[in-house]
């Protein structure tokens, strides 16, 4: 009788180690990323097995001419962002023997970015802001390295509807480093 159970548990455990890993977002991380223009506090929670709902709180901060004198002003705004992503490559990873941890991977998303004009913190006390809607078509890279520190890159072309004015076609270019709990 042992020997019998003893076969049957190694055959159970060979059998489930030689099932393959479905490929799959992270149920739910969280995260800071800081890069050349802000800090942003991160979520990013699963909806299927290669969607992620990335939600992110930060400062965005800028630097620009302002129009009224001519001056450089340095400004930093909240912003609030919601960006579902479709990790296309987490299998074809795997299939390479690369990590997926933490949603390593390629993704296409559309971020949508709002800028409130609740607070701005400028060198110039009589600058303001109008609200901001950005809903931007990307496409972009994370890795994870080591158990906590991530890279990110994007780029994507979009449009912002600034209060005010006429929407307006932009390029969004982002490069992050961050550290996911």
């Amino acid at each position: 009788m042992k020997k019998i159970l003893l076969i049957f548990l190694v055959i159970i455990s060979l059998s489930s180690y030689a099932q393959t890993k479905t490929p799959s977002v992270e149920k739910s991380i969280y995260g800071i990323q800081t890069g050349f223009l802000g800090v942003w506090f991160h979520n990013e929670s699963k909806l299927t097995d290669k969607i992620a709902l990335k939600s992110e709180l930060g400062l965005d901060l800028g630097i620009g001419k302002r129009i009224y004198d001519d001056k450089i002003a340095y400004f930093s705004v909240l912003s609030i962002n919601l960006e579902p992503r479709f990790y296309y490559n987490l299998k074809k990873r795997l299939d390479k023997n690369k990590k997926i941890v933490k949603n390593s991977g390629n993704y296409i998303s559309i971020k949508t970015a709002y800028n409130p004009d609740w607070f701005l913190i400028s060198n110039n006390k009589n600058d303001t802001i109008n609200d901001q809607l950005k809903i931007i078509p990307s496409w972009g890279i994370k890795r994870t390295y080591g158990k906590h520190f991530s890279l990110e890159t994007g780029a994507g072309i979009g449009v912002w509807f600034i209060k005010k004015q006429t929407p307006k076609a932009g390029l969004d270019l982002h490069f992050r480093i961050g550290y996911t709990f």
